[in-house]
This record gives C-alpha cells, structure tokens and sequence, in this order.
C-alpha cells in the first residue's frame, strides 16, 4: 500500500511539525483578498507567526494546519510542501 506523500513528510518530519508550503500559502490567501491580520483575527493565529510560515521559516502543528485550512477553504494537506 503506498501513502500519499502528505503522509511521509508527517512521519520524517518532527512529530510535532509539518513543513507548510509557505508560497501556496500566500497566494491563496492574497486570492482570497485576506490580509494577514484578517487571518489572525478568524483563526488566532499570530501574524508573525503567519509571517514565518509564509517565509518557510517553521513549521505548523497539525491543528495550525487545520485553522489555516479552515479559513482558506481549502483541505489541510494542500497546504503541506511536497518533496
């Protein structure tokens, strides 16, 4: 059985992190007409934090992950990096 490779990244990742496709992540939330601020206010999430991954700086918690999906509309994995 093969695992999709959102799967592969969790488990050679930190268990607590997973590497965020900071691009991706960036345009769509400026597609959306979101400012970083409006991402902070609807999911708590701190605009330096947003910054930083945005950047590629750090990781997301699964649950950071989840809010950011949340709020874009979009499925949690297309917000991981691919290998």
């Amino acid at each position: 059985m093969s695992l999709p490779h959102y799967y592969v990244t969790i488990i050679n990742m930190d268990s607590r992190f997973i590497e965020v496709d900071g691009a991706k992540l960036r345009k769509l939330r400026r597609e959306r007409a979101l400012s970083q601020q409006d991402i902070e206010r609807g999911t708590g999430i701190s605009q330096a934090t947003l910054s930083d991954l945005e950047q590629g700086k750090r990781g997301a918690r699964a649950s950071t992950l989840r809010k950011l999906a949340g709020v874009l509309d979009v499925q949690p994995r297309e917000l991981i990096k691919e290998e």
